[in-house]
């Protein structure tokens, strides 16, 4: 009958285990990327899918701002030295929740915001952002490869430091992604 119980324990323990690190897999995944020319420069067109831990929901419904950042590095492969820094970019896009207006409130930093009815909704902005310039049409030179490298996640950084030291010790305010490389032939 010990035999049994052990078996039995120790079958779910692993599986409580199992349970615990899918869940910290979970983060951000890189849907969609490419590099558009545009008369403006060279925009990235990206999409992020991603869900929020009740632990980060529940803060953003506590008045705790949240701050996601994508970052794009545009390089050039040479045989002879070091890849060549063609161009870099940081967008971050701020969100939180206004209590009185009960209102969900998204923000590109330097920009005008956006307010909705639903996380959702707002969430929707993040995950799918605006096309946004990455280098000037002068950072490539048309006909070149170069490798793009992209990153989004939430930035901590913005946070206070109470909130900081909360998201540090956990898992569930650990939302990034991994980097994503892929080519991209100058126009």
């Amino acid at each position: 009958m010990t035999h049994r119980f052990l078996r039995l324990l120790a079958c779910q323990l692993l599986l409580a285990l199992a349970c615990v690190q899918a869940h910290a897999a979970d983060g951000v995944d890189v849907t969609r990327a490419r590099i558009e020319a545009t008369e403006d420069g060279y925009k990235l067109d990206a999409a992020y899918s991603f869900e929020l831990t009740p632990a980060v929901e529940d803060a953003i419904h506590h008045g705790v701002d949240l701050y996601f950042t994508t970052e794009v590095r545009l390089t050039r492969p040479r045989w002879y030295w070091r890849d060549e820094k063609a161009a870099a970019a940081k967008q971050t896009i701020r969100i939180w929740y206004n209590v009185i207006t009960r209102e969900y409130n998204v923000m590109t930093l330097g920009s005008v915001k956006q307010s909705f009815q639903t996380l959702e909704d707002a969430m929707f902005l993040i995950r799918r952002p605006s096309r946004w310039v990455v280098a000037p049409k002068s950072a490539l030179t048309p006909g070149q490869t170069y490798d793009v490298t992209l990153r989004m996640g939430m930035n901590r950084d913005y946070m206070s430091k109470p909130i900081q030291v909360n998201a540090v010790s956990n898992a569930g305010w650990r939302l990034s992604s991994d980097y994503k490389t892929f080519t991209y032939k100058a126009e």
